[in-house]
Protein backbone atom coordinates (compact mmCIF):
# COMPACT_ATOMS: atom_id res chain seq x y z
CA UNK A 1 0.00 0.00 0.00
CA UNK A 2 1.33 3.44 -0.89
CA UNK A 3 1.78 5.61 2.20
CA UNK A 4 1.31 9.34 1.75
CA UNK A 5 3.55 11.83 3.46
CA UNK A 6 0.53 13.48 5.06
CA UNK A 7 0.22 10.55 7.46
CA UNK A 8 3.61 11.30 8.95
CA UNK A 9 3.35 15.06 9.41
CA UNK A 10 1.02 15.27 12.39
CA UNK A 11 3.24 17.48 14.52
CA UNK A 12 3.61 21.19 13.81
CA UNK A 13 6.95 22.85 13.31
CA UNK A 14 7.03 24.06 16.92
CA UNK A 15 9.74 26.34 18.21
CA UNK A 16 12.76 26.26 15.91
CA UNK A 17 16.05 27.58 17.21
CA UNK A 18 19.46 27.32 15.61
CA UNK A 19 21.92 25.14 17.51
CA UNK A 20 25.54 24.25 16.90
CA UNK A 21 25.96 22.55 13.54
CA UNK A 22 28.73 19.97 13.47
CA UNK A 23 31.42 20.26 10.83
CA UNK A 24 32.20 23.94 11.29
CA UNK A 25 29.42 25.15 9.02
CA UNK A 26 28.73 28.88 9.12
CA UNK A 27 25.40 29.67 10.76
CA UNK A 28 22.98 32.44 9.99
CA UNK A 29 21.10 34.41 12.65
CA UNK A 30 18.99 32.64 15.25
CA UNK A 31 15.72 32.96 13.33
CA UNK A 32 17.12 32.09 9.91
CA UNK A 33 17.74 28.89 8.04
CA UNK A 34 21.18 27.41 8.52
CA UNK A 35 23.40 28.24 5.56
CA UNK A 36 26.44 26.67 3.97
CA UNK A 37 29.02 28.29 1.73
CA UNK A 38 29.52 27.69 -1.99
CA UNK A 39 33.21 26.67 -1.99
CA UNK A 40 34.14 28.57 -5.15
CA UNK A 41 32.97 31.96 -3.82
CA UNK A 42 31.98 31.71 -0.17
CA UNK A 43 28.41 32.81 -0.97
CA UNK A 44 26.02 31.37 1.60
CA UNK A 45 22.96 29.32 0.65
CA UNK A 46 20.17 27.98 2.89
CA UNK A 47 20.59 24.23 3.33
CA UNK A 48 17.02 23.44 2.22
CA UNK A 49 15.80 24.40 -1.24
CA UNK A 50 13.02 23.36 -3.59
CA UNK A 51 12.77 20.90 -6.46
CA UNK A 52 10.04 21.71 -8.98
CA UNK A 53 9.37 18.63 -11.11
CA UNK A 54 5.74 18.87 -9.95
CA UNK A 55 5.24 22.45 -11.12
CA UNK A 56 4.36 21.67 -14.72
CA UNK A 57 0.66 22.44 -14.28
CA UNK A 58 0.24 24.60 -17.38
CA UNK A 59 -2.49 27.24 -17.20
CA UNK A 60 -4.61 25.48 -14.56
CA UNK A 61 -5.54 28.42 -12.31
CA UNK A 62 -6.53 26.29 -9.32
CA UNK A 63 -3.27 24.33 -9.32
CA UNK A 64 -1.26 27.50 -9.88
CA UNK A 65 -2.89 29.05 -6.80
CA UNK A 66 -1.66 26.16 -4.64
CA UNK A 67 1.84 26.49 -6.08
CA UNK A 68 1.80 30.24 -5.50
CA UNK A 69 0.95 29.66 -1.83
CA UNK A 70 3.74 27.10 -1.55
CA UNK A 71 6.28 29.48 -3.09
CA UNK A 72 5.13 32.30 -0.83
CA UNK A 73 5.63 30.03 2.20
CA UNK A 74 9.05 29.00 0.91
CA UNK A 75 10.09 32.64 0.62
CA UNK A 76 8.57 33.57 3.98
CA UNK A 77 10.61 30.90 5.76
CA UNK A 78 13.85 32.00 4.12
CA UNK A 79 14.17 29.57 1.23
CA UNK A 80 16.07 30.79 -1.81
CA UNK A 81 17.32 27.83 -3.89
CA UNK A 82 14.85 26.73 -6.58
CA UNK A 83 15.87 24.00 -9.02
CA UNK A 84 13.98 23.34 -12.24
CA UNK A 85 14.54 22.07 -15.79
CA UNK A 86 13.12 22.39 -19.32
CA UNK A 87 12.14 18.72 -19.15
CA UNK A 88 9.77 19.34 -16.21
CA UNK A 89 6.91 20.03 -18.63
CA UNK A 90 5.74 23.65 -18.13
CA UNK A 91 7.55 24.15 -14.81
CA UNK A 92 9.87 26.90 -16.04
CA UNK A 93 6.98 28.95 -17.44
CA UNK A 94 4.83 28.43 -14.35
CA UNK A 95 7.69 29.39 -12.06
CA UNK A 96 8.49 32.45 -14.14
CA UNK A 97 4.91 33.67 -13.85
CA UNK A 98 4.55 32.93 -10.13
CA UNK A 99 7.92 34.38 -9.14
CA UNK A 100 7.15 37.53 -11.10
CA UNK A 101 3.70 37.77 -9.56
CA UNK A 102 5.15 37.42 -6.04
CA UNK A 103 7.93 39.90 -6.82
CA UNK A 104 10.62 37.72 -5.25
CA UNK A 105 13.12 37.11 -8.07
CA UNK A 106 15.88 39.17 -6.45
CA UNK A 107 15.66 37.05 -3.29
CA UNK A 108 16.00 33.72 -5.08
CA UNK A 109 18.83 31.49 -6.29
CA UNK A 110 17.40 30.01 -9.50
CA UNK A 111 18.96 26.89 -10.97
CA UNK A 112 17.90 25.21 -14.19
CA UNK A 113 19.43 22.83 -16.71
CA UNK A 114 20.31 22.17 -20.35
CA UNK A 115 19.95 18.74 -21.92
CA UNK A 116 20.41 19.04 -25.68
CA UNK A 117 22.55 16.74 -27.82
CA UNK A 118 22.58 19.05 -30.84
CA UNK A 119 25.80 20.90 -30.05
CA UNK A 120 26.51 24.44 -28.94
CA UNK A 121 23.71 26.05 -30.95
CA UNK A 122 21.09 23.76 -29.43
CA UNK A 123 22.32 24.51 -25.92
CA UNK A 124 22.31 28.23 -26.60
CA UNK A 125 18.76 28.11 -27.97
CA UNK A 126 17.52 26.10 -24.99
CA UNK A 127 19.10 28.41 -22.42
CA UNK A 128 17.68 31.44 -24.22
CA UNK A 129 14.25 29.80 -24.08
CA UNK A 130 14.69 29.20 -20.34
CA UNK A 131 15.53 32.89 -19.89
CA UNK A 132 12.24 33.80 -21.52
CA UNK A 133 10.17 31.27 -19.56
CA UNK A 134 11.73 32.04 -16.19
CA UNK A 135 11.66 35.79 -16.93
CA UNK A 136 15.26 36.27 -15.91
CA UNK A 137 18.33 37.60 -17.67
CA UNK A 138 20.72 35.79 -15.34
CA UNK A 139 20.74 32.21 -14.09
CA UNK A 140 22.26 31.69 -10.66
CA UNK A 141 23.16 28.14 -11.67
CA UNK A 142 23.06 26.39 -15.04
CA UNK A 143 23.59 22.61 -15.04
CA UNK A 144 24.07 19.91 -17.66
CA UNK A 145 21.11 17.61 -17.03
CA UNK A 146 22.14 13.97 -16.48
CA UNK A 147 25.41 14.68 -18.34
CA UNK A 148 23.53 14.86 -21.63
CA UNK A 149 25.71 16.59 -24.22
CA UNK A 150 28.10 17.86 -21.56
CA UNK A 151 31.09 18.07 -23.93
CA UNK A 152 29.31 20.72 -26.03
CA UNK A 153 27.22 22.32 -23.28
CA UNK A 154 29.88 23.19 -20.70
CA UNK A 155 31.91 25.46 -23.02
CA UNK A 156 28.74 27.40 -23.92
CA UNK A 157 27.80 27.72 -20.26
CA UNK A 158 31.25 29.06 -19.48
CA UNK A 159 30.89 31.67 -22.24
CA UNK A 160 27.60 32.78 -20.72
CA UNK A 161 29.25 32.85 -17.29
CA UNK A 162 32.01 35.08 -18.61
CA UNK A 163 29.35 37.38 -20.08
CA UNK A 164 27.53 37.58 -16.73
CA UNK A 165 24.46 35.63 -17.82
CA UNK A 166 25.29 32.62 -15.62
CA UNK A 167 26.78 32.85 -12.14
CA UNK A 168 27.65 29.20 -11.51
CA UNK A 169 28.04 26.08 -13.69
CA UNK A 170 27.43 22.44 -12.80
CA UNK A 171 26.39 18.93 -13.81
CA UNK A 172 23.66 16.62 -12.52
CA UNK A 173 22.65 13.01 -12.23
CA UNK A 174 20.03 11.07 -10.30
CA UNK A 175 21.29 7.57 -11.16
CA UNK A 176 24.14 5.62 -9.58
CA UNK A 177 24.89 3.94 -12.90
CA UNK A 178 26.18 7.30 -14.16
CA UNK A 179 28.60 7.77 -11.27
CA UNK A 180 31.67 6.47 -13.08
CA UNK A 181 31.28 8.93 -15.94
CA UNK A 182 30.18 11.63 -13.51
CA UNK A 183 33.40 11.26 -11.54
CA UNK A 184 35.47 11.53 -14.72
CA UNK A 185 33.73 14.79 -15.65
CA UNK A 186 34.24 16.14 -12.13
CA UNK A 187 37.97 15.46 -12.37
CA UNK A 188 38.26 16.77 -15.92
CA UNK A 189 36.16 19.94 -15.80
CA UNK A 190 36.17 23.01 -13.57
CA UNK A 191 32.76 23.03 -11.90
CA UNK A 192 31.08 25.15 -9.24
CA UNK A 193 28.31 22.66 -8.44
CA UNK A 194 27.29 19.06 -8.79
CA UNK A 195 23.77 17.74 -8.22
CA UNK A 196 23.35 14.08 -7.27
CA UNK A 197 20.94 11.67 -5.62
CA UNK A 198 21.62 10.87 -1.97
CA UNK A 199 19.45 9.73 0.93
CA UNK A 200 19.20 7.13 3.66
CA UNK A 201 18.00 4.74 0.95
CA UNK A 202 20.62 5.68 -1.68
CA UNK A 203 24.02 6.10 -0.07
CA UNK A 204 26.34 5.16 -2.95
CA UNK A 205 27.46 8.78 -3.33
CA UNK A 206 29.24 8.54 0.02
CA UNK A 207 31.84 6.23 -1.49
CA UNK A 208 33.45 8.56 -4.03
CA UNK A 209 31.40 11.52 -5.24
CA UNK A 210 30.81 13.31 -1.94
CA UNK A 211 34.43 12.97 -0.78
CA UNK A 212 35.61 14.11 -4.21
CA UNK A 213 33.37 17.18 -4.07
CA UNK A 214 34.93 18.11 -0.72
CA UNK A 215 38.40 17.53 -2.08
CA UNK A 216 37.81 19.64 -5.18
CA UNK A 217 35.84 22.42 -3.50
CA UNK A 218 32.58 21.86 -5.38
CA UNK A 219 29.14 22.71 -3.98
CA UNK A 220 26.62 19.85 -3.80
CA UNK A 221 22.87 19.90 -4.38
CA UNK A 222 20.96 16.74 -3.43
CA UNK A 223 17.99 15.46 -5.41
CA UNK A 224 15.70 12.49 -4.58
CA UNK A 225 16.02 13.14 -0.80
CA UNK A 226 12.98 10.95 -0.12
CA UNK A 227 13.81 8.47 -2.90
CA UNK A 228 10.53 9.22 -4.70
CA UNK A 229 8.52 8.43 -1.55
CA UNK A 230 10.22 5.11 -0.81
CA UNK A 231 11.57 6.37 2.51
CA UNK A 232 8.10 7.30 3.75
CA UNK A 233 6.77 3.90 2.71
CA UNK A 234 9.61 2.20 4.59
CA UNK A 235 8.50 3.82 7.86
CA UNK A 236 4.78 3.38 7.25
CA UNK A 237 2.90 3.00 10.54
CA UNK A 238 5.99 3.72 12.66
CA UNK A 239 6.46 6.54 15.14
CA UNK A 240 9.56 8.70 14.97
CA UNK A 241 12.13 6.95 17.22
CA UNK A 242 12.81 8.55 20.57
CA UNK A 243 16.49 9.12 19.77
CA UNK A 244 15.52 11.36 16.82
CA UNK A 245 13.17 13.66 18.70
CA UNK A 246 16.01 15.89 19.87
CA UNK A 247 16.61 17.07 16.30
CA UNK A 248 13.53 16.18 14.17
CA UNK A 249 9.78 16.70 14.52
CA UNK A 250 8.70 14.60 11.55
CA UNK A 251 9.94 11.79 9.32
CA UNK A 252 10.53 14.33 6.56
CA UNK A 253 12.90 16.29 8.80
CA UNK A 254 14.58 13.07 9.91
CA UNK A 255 15.35 12.14 6.29
CA UNK A 256 16.44 15.66 5.31
CA UNK A 257 18.69 16.18 8.34
CA UNK A 258 20.57 13.00 7.53
CA UNK A 259 21.40 14.52 4.14
CA UNK A 260 22.21 18.09 5.07
CA UNK A 261 24.37 17.09 8.03
CA UNK A 262 26.87 15.48 5.64
CA UNK A 263 29.81 17.91 5.49
CA UNK A 264 30.00 17.81 1.68
CA UNK A 265 26.34 18.67 1.10
CA UNK A 266 25.47 22.31 0.44
CA UNK A 267 21.69 22.10 -0.05
CA UNK A 268 18.95 19.48 -0.39
CA UNK A 269 16.16 20.21 -2.88
CA UNK A 270 13.04 18.21 -1.92
CA UNK A 271 10.20 18.51 -4.39
CA UNK A 272 6.85 19.64 -3.06
CA UNK A 273 3.86 21.57 -4.30
CA UNK A 274 1.99 21.84 -0.98
CA UNK A 275 2.44 24.70 1.54
CA UNK A 276 2.32 22.42 4.62
CA UNK A 277 4.96 20.10 3.20
CA UNK A 278 7.00 23.16 2.28
CA UNK A 279 6.93 24.34 5.91
CA UNK A 280 7.94 20.90 7.16
CA UNK A 281 10.81 20.68 4.68
CA UNK A 282 12.13 24.12 5.59
CA UNK A 283 11.86 23.15 9.25
CA UNK A 284 14.71 20.72 8.66
CA UNK A 285 16.97 23.72 8.07
CA UNK A 286 16.63 24.94 11.65
CA UNK A 287 17.83 23.60 14.96
CA UNK A 288 20.21 20.86 16.02
CA UNK A 289 21.86 18.65 13.39
CA UNK A 290 22.92 15.01 13.89
CA UNK A 291 26.64 14.49 14.44
CA UNK A 292 28.59 11.60 12.91
CA UNK A 293 27.62 9.17 15.67
CA UNK A 294 23.95 10.07 15.34
CA UNK A 295 24.14 9.78 11.56
CA UNK A 296 25.40 6.22 11.95
CA UNK A 297 22.55 5.49 14.35
CA UNK A 298 20.10 6.77 11.75
CA UNK A 299 21.65 4.49 9.12
CA UNK A 300 21.50 1.48 11.45
CA UNK A 301 17.87 2.21 12.26
CA UNK A 302 16.83 2.61 8.65
CA UNK A 303 18.71 -0.49 7.51
CA UNK A 304 16.93 -2.52 10.18
CA UNK A 305 13.47 -1.72 8.81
Amino acid sequence: MRISRREFNKAGLGAMTLAAFSGGTALAGQDELIKKAIPSTGELLPIIGLGTNRYGVGDDAEKRAVLRAALARFHELGGTVIDTAPSYRSSESVLGDLISDLGIRDDLFIATKADKDGGADATTAQMSDSQRKLKTETFDLMQVHSLRGWQDALPVMREWKQDGRIRYVGITTSRARQYEEFEKVMRQEELDFIQINYSLGEREAEQRLLPLAQEMGVAVLINRPFQSGRLFRAVGGKELPDFAREFAESWGQFFLKFIISHPAVTCAIPATSKPHHMADNLGAGFGKMPDSAMRQRMVDYFDSL
